[in-house]
């Protein structure tokens, strides 16, 4: 009898199934290791920069309450705490919140790895394919994780939202087909429960979840809504209970999220709904042909349908295909449900005003998109599909890594935003910011010149245009912007503020005060306080100005002008004492302050403390050696002391 050749054991069985995961993890850290120096972009300044919600920990009240002003982490606690966990890890480094990001969406592919390996090991679809699911599998989650049109919201720090979202998404419908093979096992319905919940606290697109795990359920488990209803409607009824809380959060934002989603706020939903036939076909043709990628689309809308007719036939034609496979084809019918039901939290008739269209939307939602493609060609082409699908996927991965180089500066990312969507006035605003930042103050200008013919009231087109005018030293021309500017946005607090510093360039201080008190009611600032203290010099209130500056010097004590001012409004006073204490704080923060030094020498000097005098006046002649002023007022310092 021949001998029984040697088989494996569990251990090196559960090796060999593991690398297709640990394969996909190292793709997608290569895809996006170029990342992790990629500066705050676009809407990180107020989801990071911008936000105190995320500068403690504790009490945990603190990041689970995100600031109310519309940035990505309004009504979104989840996110806002992992925003807080990374800045209380390498505080504004962005090394941590990319690292973050991609240990996120490397969670999301796994988790639709193993999505894929049961559902195509389903009866729906084994004996259709009639193949091994893994690698099937493993092709769709890397072409998902890999594709070009998931840089948005993976590199952008701001976007995790749309990734978060999207793993415990992921995770939720994971969990609930793990629960199905193990109906014993308790813990998988649970975790299904929670996963769901973190993200309607993460992102409102999470609202779709329970509905499809329920048409998954019928579509792959159960064969019908009611025997899925019958066999598990604990938890489908438990799942749905999570859109309390996400009722809750909305409804605690007052259903607009701080007036950059909801109706009411600008943009009628029909005219929204017409931009969203043109964002549907525009992510579809991105699917498949990921170019040209753009980072901000702007804030337009479509006004009459004949626009888009075109697209809107093509979406309308979409819907009804998929109505009609859910009922005769279940399985590409879930596909398109899939992709059409994520999307219309976003894509439909709710507006959101701040992007009408945007990249990010597409995280989910691709997954059909790539699932029915892979899936197909595996029945039209059988074993030559994996090939294709390896040559795809490593040209998506280079096209990735690509994609995310432009990330690497604010000023890259913008120029190349500006070249592919040249009518985006937010983008040639920001253009403008990064060419101004840069010393390119023409070459800015321009920029927020066709911002502002762009979009009619785009106040901060106005304001930065005005206030790179006033840089130039082109009093006048900076005048007529920046009254344009707080005319259309009175609430704009820097737009108040410049406006106010231009008249006082104007030798118009009087006209000045105005904008910065109310400037003051918007923002409470050191430098409102001190330019408001300039024009109530200019205007002989010597006892106004001197509060002013107080003030200033209590907000931000570092402020050496103000607190140069004050204290020589203080010694001309006769409160040398007083005068003496603001410039020796400045020279404990600046000890190489000359103006300091000789100031405060100035003031010793009157005090009769003339070898204090000597010590300031000889530490000023060092950092200004040609100053003669200050060795004529050495030499009387030194006579004092002879006397």
């Amino acid at each position: 009898m021949p001998p029984v050749p040697p088989t494996e054991t569990g251990p090196p069985a559960r090796r060999r199934g593991d690398w297709p995961a640990l394969l996909l993890f190292v793709l997608v850290a290569a895809a996006y290791a170029n990342t992790f120096g990629v500066p705050f972009l676009f809407d990180d300044a107020v989801a990071v920069e911008r936000n105190p919600s995320i500068r403690q920990l504790w009490p945990l009240s603190v990041p689970l309450s995100p600031p109310p002003e519309g940035g990505t982490t309004t009504g979104r606690p989840v996110v806002n705490f992992s925003l807080a966990l990374n800045y209380a890890l390498s505080g504004e480094a962005v090394w941590s919140y990319h690292a973050f990001n991609l240990l996120i969406h490397a969670a999301a592919a796994l988790a639709l790895l193993g999505i894929m390996r049961r559902t195509l090991r389903s009866p729906a679809l084994r004996l259709a394919l009639g193949t091994d699911a893994g690698p099937l599998a493993l092709a769709v989650a890397a072409l998902w994780a890999l594709h070009p049109l998931q840089t948005e919201s993976v590199t952008g720090i701001a976007q995790r939202t749309e990734s978060l979202c999207g793993l415990f998404y992921l995770l939720t419908l994971y969990f609930f087909i793990l629960g199905t093979e193990s109906p014993a096992r308790r813990r998988w319905p649970v975790l299904a429960v929670a996963a769901c919940l973190l993200g309607m606290g993460t992102k409102e697109v999470m609202v779709t979840a329970p509905l499809l795990v329920l048409l998954y359920d019928r579509t792959f488990v159960a064969g019908s809504f009611a025997s899925a209803w019958r066999q598990r409607r604990g938890l489908h009824l438990a799942l749905a209970a999570t859109w309390v809380p996400l009722a809750w959060l909305v409804l605690d934002g007052g259903g607009t999220r701080g007036a950059s989603a909801g109706l009411g706020l600008g943009v009628t939903w029909w005219s929204y709904l017409l931009k969203q036939c043109e964002a549907l076909i525009l992510y579809l043709r991105l699917s498949i042909w990921p170019h040209p990628l753009v980072l901000d689309y702007g804030t337009g809308v479509i006004k009459s349908a004949g626009e888009v007719w075109v697209q809107g036939l093509a979406v309308l034609g979409l819907l009804a295909a998929t109505a009609w496979a859910l009922v005769r084809r279940p399985v590409p019918g879930f596909c398109g449900a899939w992709f059409f039901i994520i999307l219309a939290p976003s894509s439909s008739v709710i507006p959101l005003v701040a992007q009408t269209m945007a990249e990010h939307r597409m995280y989910l939602p691709l997954a059909a998109v790539v699932a029915l493609l892979a899936v197909g060609g595996q029945r039209l082409l059988g074993a030559r599909t994996l090939p294709v699908l390896g040559v795809v996927a490593a040209g998506l991965f280079v096209l990735t890594i690509v994609r995310n180089h432009t990330y690497r500066s604010a000023f890259v990312i913008w120029s190349d935003t500006v070249t592919k969507c040249p009518e985006s006035a937010r983008a040639r605003l920001n253009l403008g910011v990064e060419l101004q930042r840069l010393g390119q103050r023409k070459e800015a200008l321009r920029q927020f010149e066709r911002a502002a013919a762009l979009q009619t009231g785009y106040v901060s087109a106005h304001y930065h245009w005005g206030a790179t005018l006033l840089e130039e030293g082109r009093v006048e021309e900076a005048l007529v912007q920046l009254e344009i500017a707080v005319r259309l946005g009175p609430a704009h607090a820097d737009a108040q503020l410049a406006l106010g510093n231009a008249l006082v360039r104007a030798r118009r201080p009087a006209e000045a005060v105005p904008h910065f008190e109310r400037t003051l009611e918007l923002r409470p600032a050191a430098d409102a306080h001190y330019n408001l203290a300039v024009a109530l010099l200019e205007l002989g209130r010597t006892a106004e100005a001197e509060q002013q500056l107080g003030a200033a010097v209590r907000l931000e004590p570092g402020l050496v002008v103000a607190q140069r001012r004050l204290a020589l409004l203080l010694a001309q006073s006769g409160r040398l004492e007083e005068a003496a204490e603001h410039l020796q704080a400045i020279l404990a923060a600046q000890p190489a302050e000359a103006d300091a030094h000789a100031n405060l020498g100035n003031v010793r000097l009157l005090q009769g403390r003339a070898a204090e005098a000597v010590t300031h006046y000889e530490a000023a002649l060092r950092l200004r050696p040609d100053d003669s002023r200050l060795r004529e007022n050495l030499e009387l310092a030194r006579q004092s002391l002879r006397r």
